[in-house]
């Protein structure tokens, strides 16, 4: 299946997680076009000083790739700087958040996957 962009839904969130500002995310698939446990595949876009609250995901993992821009992402107690080419890992209860802390936007590629 291709999804051209002008296809891909794109909602946005103000205080996502309890987060600073508003995040935009464009939809490359909704769950229910996935025929894997997935419960989201999405690009996050964090303007500067934009943030995702912590948060954790139960009976799940996801993954971060950065694609553009350079934030602080918290996993499990750690904050770490984060860059574009960066990939994360996360899930298992561990609680995690991210923020912009750069000048340009924070641009994320998110696939959350169910056990």
């Amino acid at each position: 299946m291709i999804k051209r962009k002008a296809e891909q839904e794109t909602e946005i969130r103000e205080k996502m997680r309890g987060g600073a500002g508003h995040v935009a995310i464009r939809h490359y698939f909704k769950p229910e076009e996935i025929t894997a446990k997935t419960r989201l595949c999405a690009e996050l876009t964090l303007p500067p000083g934009s943030g995702i609250g912590p948060h954790e995901h139960a009976e799940e993992d996801e993954i971060y790739i950065i694609q553009k821009g350079r934030g602080m992402m918290t996993d499990g107690g750690k904050e770490i700087a984060v860059s574009a080419g960066d990939a994360i890992l996360t899930g298992g209860g561990a609680s995690h958040s991210i923020r912009n802390t750069g000048e340009e936007d924070l641009v994320v590629t998110a696939v959350i996957m169910k056990y």
